[in-house]
């Protein structure tokens, strides 16, 4: 799937069995740049209908079905290879480490790194402004978050606070398709949320939901909405701290 905008061309790359990486090309120089690199095939496929160029190759966390085909794609375009600091020990070599709050420059703009750690301890994710999107990896899937394999709820929740802040119309990039059963899982504990339910059907129908927009994950993502008093209600955490609703929405969904 391809996206164009006036500043790069996107193109969404469906790799293994449910994940996503996304290739950036700048039409004015060329440059090319990968976020995630789950499967060798189908992104060199993509890379060289695109032009056969990949400047940077940039790791939103360690897990192999996320950076398996770096090193593969640095020997076979020289691609640079950037990844979260905190995680340098589970990565292949980086040319540079990224930390928080970090620029990386594209486009005329940039990429900056966003703190998003919880399913892994040094997750990036990655908004790019003048694109208008953001590349979650496993920290934010469309009506869903990523398990807590190594971080706390805490951390998890303070990570998807800083991408709520983002502005409503950014598009966002997640890593894995699994929308259909995260909304099967939002409608246990927001049974009339109507945007989920019209959002269920679209996805039925076209079989992937990304990019979706913060402003649409707010008003159908449980992980977004623990702020609201009737979700609280629901999980019969009626006044209980933010933190302890997500926490009480990560267990269920992890048993679901």
């Amino acid at each position: 799937m391809a996206l164009a905008s006036s500043a790069a061309t996107l193109r969404i790359i469906p790799c293994l069995k449910d994940n996503y990486a996304y290739l950036l090309r700048d039409p004015a120089s060329g440059e090319t740049l990968l976020i995630d690199a789950p499967e060798e095939g189908p992104i060199r496929a993509a890379v060289e209908e695109l032009g056969g160029r990949l400047d940077k190759v940039i790791l939103t966390h360690h897990h192999d079905d996320h950076k398996a085909a770096a090193e593969p794609l640095r020997a076979a375009y020289g691609s640079a290879v950037f990844g979260p600091a905190a995680e340098v020990d589970k990565l292949p070599p980086l040319d540079r480490a990224l930390e928080p709050d970090a620029e990386i420059p594209f486009a005329g703009g940039f990429l900056w790194t966003i703190a998003t750690g919880g399913h892994t301890l040094g997750h990036l994710a990655f908004h790019w402004p003048k694109g208008g999107m953001v590349f979650t990896g496993d920290a934010l899937f469309s009506a869903g978050c990523g398990r807590l394999f190594e971080g706390d709820a805490a951390m998890a929740f303070a990570g998807l606070r800083r991408l709520k802040a983002l502005p409503p119309e950014t598009r966002i990039g997640f890593g894995h398709e699994y929308t259909a059963t995260n909304l099967a899982f939002a409608a246990t504990v927001e049974p009339e949320n109507e945007a989920a339910r019209a959002y269920l059907a679209e996805v039925k129908a076209s079989g992937r939901s990304t990019p979706s927009t913060l402003a649409r994950e707010l008003a159908v993502n449980p992980f977004l909405r623990a702020d609201r008093p009737e979700l609280a209600a629901a999980l019969g955490l009626s006044g209980a701290p933010e933190v302890e609703v997500f926490a009480e929405l990560r267990r269920r969904r992890d048993r679901f």
